[in-house]
């Protein structure tokens, strides 16, 4: 009889076949039909612990039988707890194995975090934010339930779904120091994973949280992190082009504009020259109009307004469906632009038409644009414009957001 314990655990860890197996283990496919035969040897030395670490189960569990005299090492399942518990993971005693999930968990588990990410474009922050920490919660539990690469398909969805929460708590909710716990276990379930470039995406998030009160050595610092990460690849030009936007943004934030307009610069060039490799699924925030609006805010800070101005018109005209958000910013921002140039009237036209769509899909970061160009538009706060952006700006519920921060 064939040693089903070990193939069943095998395929339930993700190696369909004998050969995924062999490959992961660094053994011959010939060693693995070995252990999978009627009379499985004994796994020796390396192999037994890279056996158990792959499927996540001691040997005695996957249908092999000590030969006298050996004492089999228990110390996996701690091991596998122990970085479970690191995550802030479920924990399994030591003493009892896990039951192993099916490989369909990964696929399920995944399902669900693909479908947050998109729902995070229309759906009220407040509202996702709750069912997505329900799905990291899920993850959490299931890891340590899973082995192989259904246990590092499932890490990296983890990881994904952090992110979410943690953009989500930053960009939207505004609260930072959540978003950075959040960030962190983001973190390390990507290194669960062993997923590089998903590493460099929550590290370069990270960067914007220490940007945003000015401590630059802090945003400079994890930004060299996240484009450590980034070389270990392959990374996409989206990838490495949404790394020097976001260190512009750092930049920007800081006072440095000469610096951030370089680095969009360098940004533009590389998305210019493409590369052989795909981005990732989960980088749906970043594009080449994108990068435009990135543009546009820092020449706005610099004081190249007639710059600012046709580069977010065009990013206006070229923003498609599904970038309510990025709008208002854009939005935002093009109010700031006319207040600057001492035009009341077209600023607070913009103002408008940001508070319009925020009414439809909130928005922090585009809230928080449109009360800078109010503090703005003060040498003209008698005039009629600004008095009827005060009615749009000030109504019960927006009040009492601005006076809770």
């Amino acid at each position: 009889m064939a040693n089903n314990l070990l193939k069943s655990a095998r395929i339930a860890a993700g190696y369909r076949s004998q050969q995924d197996l062999a490959e992961a283990l660094g053994v011959g496919v010939r060693q693995v039909r070995r252990w999978e035969s009627d009379t499985p040897p004994w796994p020796q030395g390396d192999a037994a612990h890279a056996l158990t670490r792959a499927l996540g189960q001691e040997l005695e569990h996957l249908g092999f039988t000590p030969p006298d005299g050996v004492v089999p090492d228990r110390g996996r399942r701690t091991m596998l707890t122990v970085g479970a518990a690191a995550v802030g993971l479920a924990v399994v005693p030591s003493q009892a194995v896990a039951a192993v999930q099916p490989a369909s968990v990964a696929q399920d588990f995944q399902a669900v975090t693909r479908s947050h990410r998109r729902l995070y474009w229309s759906v009220a922050p407040a509202t996702l934010h709750p069912s997505a920490i329900a799905h990291a919660t899920l993850g959490c539990a299931l890891l340590p339930e899973t082995a192989g690469q259904t246990r590092a398909s499932v890490a990296a969805a983890l990881a994904e779904t952090w992110l979410l929460a943690g953009r989500i708590e930053f960009f939207d909710l505004r609260e930072p120091g959540r978003a950075g716990q959040t960030l962190l276990r983001a973190l390390q379930a990507a290194g669960e994973a062993d997923d590089a470039l998903l590493g460099a995406a929550i590290l370069a998030h990270t960067a914007f949280i220490p940007a945003w009160v000015g401590d630059r050595d802090s945003a400079v610092e994890r930004m060299v992190a996240a484009r450590t990460y980034a070389r270990r690849g392959p990374a996409s030009a989206e990838l490495l082009a949404w790394l020097d936007a976001v260190e512009a943004e750092c930049e920007t934030r800081c006072g440095n504009t000469r610096t951030a307009l370089h680095l969009i610069g360098h940004a533009e060039t590389v998305l210019a020259g493409g590369t052989k490799h795909p981005s990732p699924e989960w980088l749906d925030w970043f594009s080449a109009v994108r990068l435009a609006a990135f543009k546009g805010n820092t020449q706005l800070k610099a004081g190249h307004l007639p710059q600012a101005r046709t580069t977010l018109l065009g990013v206006l005209d070229d923003l498609g469906p599904g970038a309510d958000k990025q709008m208002t910013v854009v939005l935002g921002d093009l109010a700031a632009v006319e207040a600057a140039t001492g035009q009341p009237e077209a600023a607070c036209e913009y103002a408008v038409r940001a508070l319009d769509q925020l009414e439809r899909t909130w928005y922090a970061m585009g809230m928080d644009r449109v009360r800078e160009v109010r503090r703005s538009l003060a040498p003209h706060q008698h005039e009629q414009c600004v008095r009827d952006l005060d009615e749009r700006l000030y109504g019960w519920s927006t009040t009492v957001s601005a006076l809770s921060r």
